[in-house]
């Protein structure tokens, strides 16, 4: 899935004046990519990646996702798009308590009327193939955080999106399962081509991207293509 930013700003009104959290920014974002931004706290990164997914709108610019401009969508069409076309994987998981696992993965096929035989086969094949297999009746309380993080990507995936957005996916995990977590992120991009976006401030988790993007203080300030690992310690630990 292809992303144009265009002069794409966002500005919120303080008491203070305005503060700008990006400014002006340009990028493009080819189908089957794994970008990984990067910045310090504040630099604006976050509030890219909810731009790309329609979480918010830009205060003034364009953003294309797949030929289509998220700024003239009304609110549906907008719900709609996000449900169909994005996975969103988060730092802290976001599963619903109260649900199993499989209920967790089930919500969006379940959302779109996608039949009991549907969701059932669906789930169990996104639990295989994040190494969860039985697990679909526990609760993420009785998880892992890395296994609750494997359940937040199978979610992403439920609906068989083009594009997964992640913001800090292994913020929360311990360096062992943050691997587990960029391993399957890295052979979804590769084996189903599968365009990413990963916000991070982790160096080492940015090498298994193949385009770093740096953000400070609301501009892109760095913007460049890897050709793979630069870290040879980090591709032999991934391997």
């Amino acid at each position: 899935m292809m992303i144009t930013v265009t002069d794409v700003s966002k500005v919120y009104s303080l008491e203070s004046g305005d503060f700008y959290a990006l400014k002006n920014n340009n990028i493009h974002i080819q189908k089957g990519e794994f970008v990984a931004i990067m910045g310090p706290s504040g630099s604006g990164k976050s509030t890219l990646l909810q731009l790309l997914g329609g979480l918010d709108s830009p205060s003034s610019g364009n953003i294309v996702v797949d030929d289509v401009e998220l700024n003239r969508l009304k609110e549906k069409e907008l719900t709609h798009f996000r449900r169909t076309k994005l996975g969103f994987v988060f730092q802290n998981y976001q599963l619903l308590p109260m649900m199993t696992v499989g209920e967790n993965i089930a919500l969006a096929l379940s959302a779109n009327n996608a039949s009991k035989a549907k969701i059932k086969t669906t789930v169990q094949q996104l639990l295989s193939d994040v190494n969860l297999e039985g697990k679909e009746s526990q609760y993420p309380s009785q998880l892992s955080g890395g296994q609750q993080q494997r359940v937040a990507i199978a979610r992403a995936l439920a609906m068989k999106p083009r594009l997964i957005l992640a913001d800090e996916p292994t913020g929360n995990l311990d360096q062992k399962n943050g691997e587990d977590i960029l391993r399957l992120l890295s052979r979804l991009n590769k084996e189903e081509q599968i365009t990413i976006v990963m916000v991070t401030h982790d160096l080492q988790a940015a090498q298994v991207a193949n385009r770093i993007i740096t953000v400070r203080d609301g501009l892109i300030v760095e913007d460049g293509m890897k050709g793979g690992y630069q870290n040879e310690a980090v591709a032999n630990r991934m391997a």
